[in-house]
């Protein structure tokens, strides 16, 4: 899978076009006018970040849904995105937007999180059994990082990219992710 580069985290950073992937990850294809109803937002407004989100490849036009040739739906492309970013491999100014990017969009994580925290009482407690909070500390080689850091990797987006079965079982939309970080013990 392709890493996001600079513009592709400040573009799914702004708030409002985080909230458009969110809608088209977890509820499929919409147009403008039904994104901008379920976001409260103006439909011009919800145009221009649309624009954004399929400049960087996020997003893209799924024209067989139209009934007609001025109607636009939009689909999400990726449902895993991966990033890395590293001060040597893009300009200054592209570093410090990626960073400030990737801070707002660690900050999301833990807000989707904190949301579940906030209302998993409302759900069967097979949804609370089922669902995991998990750390650890260890000590590694850049290369067992890099390992551990494939293998992640690789789970969440074979799960996310697997077919979902029409058999009528009850499925809950899903956010996974994962961080592998040097630190300090």
């Amino acid at each position: 899978m392709p890493e996001a580069d600079a513009k592709t985290l400040a573009a799914m950073a702004h708030p409002v076009r985080r909230r458009l992937l969110r809608q088209l990850g977890v509820d499929g294809p919409a147009t403008a006018s039904q994104l901008a109803e379920r976001t409260d937002q103006l439909v011009g407004n919800v145009s221009h970040h649309l624009k954004v989100l399929a400049e960087c490849g996020l997003i893209e036009q799924a024209p067989e849904l139209a009934k007609d040739k001025r109607e636009r739906w939009w689909r999400s492309v990726r449902v895993t995105l991966s990033w890395s970013m590293h001060e040597q491999d893009v300009d200054p100014a592209e570093y410090a937007v990626a960073t400030a990017a990737e801070s707002v969009n660690l900050d999301q994580h833990m807000a989707w999180v904190r949301d579940w925290i906030t209302v998993r009482d409302n759900y069967a407690r097979e949804w609370g059994d089922a669902s995991a909070a998990t750390d650890g500390w260890t000590r590694a080689t850049v290369e067992e990082l890099a390992d551990l850091t494939g293998e992640l990797i690789g789970v969440i987006t074979r799960f996310c990219s697997r077919d979902i079965p029409d058999d009528g079982q009850d499925r809950e939309p899903v956010f996974v992710f994962a961080h592998a970080a040097p630190g300090r013990l």
